[in-house]
């Protein structure tokens, strides 16, 4: 089934939980060249913002993996992606990621999806991130 409009509005279950780790924080914001920064280390740690990438990303499997979809990862430009934060992560905090699909236009053979992942802790979200990704509906030649 080729992907449409109808496709709005699903969605999928929260990921496993995740735990932010103090180690984590500190590899991510060494990664960005900020591992310097107070607040990526000690108890208190928060973690960078775009770390809630990492979490969203994982919501993205279920996605990928929906055989009604069958989107294509090689076929696929992740071509936005917006966070909108209640408050920050902190180490130790145990995170889940659910996924919806807010949006479908089409484009002649190029899909253009706008997902939502919330990202939650104790089932209080803290952190909401919209991405958009067009997908052809034909391969490369």
């Amino acid at each position: 089934m080729p992907i449409d409009a109808s496709f709005a509005g699903r969605e999928y279950p929260p990921t496993a939980p995740y735990q932010v780790s103090r180690a984590k924080i500190a590899e991510f914001a060494a990664a960005l060249g900020d591992g310097s920064n107070p607040a990526y280390d000690g108890p208190a740690a928060i973690a960078p913002p775009t770390f809630a990438a990492v979490l969203a990303a994982d919501a993205w499997g279920a996605l990928f993996e929906d055989p009604d979809l069958g989107l294509s990862l090689s076929r696929t430009i992740h071509a936005d992606q917006r966070f909108t934060w209640v408050r920050p992560l902190h180490a130790g905090d145990e995170v889940t990621a659910a996924l919806r699909i807010d949006k479908v236009a089409m484009r002649g053979a190029t899909a253009i999806l706008t997902i939502d992942v919330v990202l939650a802790v104790g089932g209080d979200e803290v952190c909401r991130s919209t991405s958009t990704l067009m997908h052809s509906g034909q391969a490369a030649a």
